[in-house]
C-alpha cells in the first residue's frame, strides 16, 4: 500500500465520523429540543440551520465525501485484494447510499417544503409536528448509522493492514 493511499484511508475514517457525530447530535438532542420550542421556535431555527450548513465547513466535508469515497472505492478495486479492498469499498458505498443518496432524496426535499413555509402558520406547525421532525430525523438517523457503519469499515481496513 502506498503512503497517498493510506493517508487516503485514514483521512476518510475521520471524515466517516466526524460527519457522523454532526448526525448524531441532530437525532439525539437538536431535533428534540427544537420541537418542544413553543410556537413556531423549532420550524424558524431549523430554517436557519438548513440556510447556514451551506456556509460552513460541514458542508465542504459532507460533499467533499462524495467523490473522495468514489475515489477510495475505485483505488481499492485496482490497487488492494483481499479483506482490506472489500472494507474500504463497503465503507464507500455505504457512504455514499446511507448518507449521501438519503441526503439527497429524503433530508433535502423535507428541508425545501421547509423554507417555503411561513413559520407562523398552523399548516406549518401541522407539517412540522406530524412530518417534518419525525421524518427527518428517521432519515438522519440512517444517515447517522451509515456514516458510523463506513468509519467503522475503514477502522477494521486500515487494521487488517496493519496485520497483513
Amino acid at each position: 500500500m502506498t503512503l497517498p493511499i493510506l493517508t487516503l484511508a485514514q483521512m476518510l475514517t475521520v471524515a466517516y465520523a466526524l460527519t457522523s457525530g454532526v448526525f448524531l447530535a441532530f437525532s439525539d438532542f437538536i431535533m428534540r429540543a427544537l420541537a418542544l420550542t413553543s410556537g413556531p421556535g423549532g420550524v424558524e431555527a431549523m430554517q436557519h440551520i438548513n440556510r447556514e450548513v451551506f456556509r460552513i465547513v460541514f458542508m465542504v466535508l459532507f460533499l467533499g465525501l462524495a467523490p473522495a469515497s468514489l475515489l477510495l472505492i475505485g483505488t481499492s478495486a485496482l490497487t488492494l485484494n483481499g479483506t482490506p479492498a472489500t472494507l474500504f469499498t463497503l465503507a464507500g458505498l455505504v457512504y455514499l447510499i446511507g448518507c449521501f443518496l438519503v441526503t439527497i432524496l429524503f433530508n433535502v426535499p423535507m428541508n425545501e417544503t421547509l423554507a417555503k413555509l411561513d413559520a407562523g402558520t398552523a399548516t406549518t406547525t401541522e407539517y412540522w409536528v406530524d412530518a417534518y421532525v419525525p421524518r427527518w430525523t428517521f432519515w438522519n438517523t440512517v444517515r447517522t448509522i451509515a456514516c458510523t457503519l463506513a468509519a467503522l469499515l475503514m477502522l477494521a481496513g486500515l487494521m487488517r493492514l496493519q496485520v497483513a
